[in-house]
């Protein structure tokens, strides 16, 4: 993974309780039992010369199955990841329903060394989390992105 960059979109909303985000569990056999730090924002790589916030909302899109609600992007800065990964990210104030996302898959070779490609959700479940709680489930490096939120969110 080394020199890779990925972007994606931190969408979050406000309700009477606090600000929750959407996160989503990734898919696939090695993610399947884990809890905390399976969590990952939707997100994703650029396909050739495209633009960064271009990349999030496509991957946004395909990774969730539906359309990014409309709203402005707002810079949360980039994390690198430890497998190496660069990931740039934007907040989105917006909202939808967890239960219409139908997720983009990918293959793997499951069991490996079998041969046998296997298609898999790329996450196998979404929901909407209270900031408060969010860190616990994310990615360790991707935390960052919800302190910054907060930060912005008290602006």
């Amino acid at each position: 993974m080394t020199g890779k960059i990925s972007a994606g979109i931190l969408l979050h909303r406000r309700t009477p309780d606090g600000v929750e985000v959407l996160i989503g569990h990734m898919g696939g056999p090695f993610w399947a039992r884990k809890d905390a730090g399976a969590w990952s924002i939707p997100k994703g790589e650029p396909e050739g010369d495209e633009p960064l916030p271009a990349t999030a909302r496509r991957e946004f899109a395909e990774e969730l199955g539906l359309p990014v609600p409309e709203g402005e992007l707002v810079p949360l800065g980039e994390v690198r990841q430890s497998g190496g990964k660069t990931v740039h990210a934007w907040a989105l104030e917006g909202d939808l329903d967890p239960a219409l996302v139908v997720p983009g898959t990918f293959e793997l070779e499951w069991p490996p060394g079998s041969g046998a490609l296997r298609a898999y959700p790329e996450v196998d479940r979404v929901a909407w989390v209270p900031l408060a709680e969010a860190a616990a489930k994310l990615v360790t490096a991707q935390r960052v992105f919800l302190d910054r939120l907060a930060d912005r969110v008290r602006e």
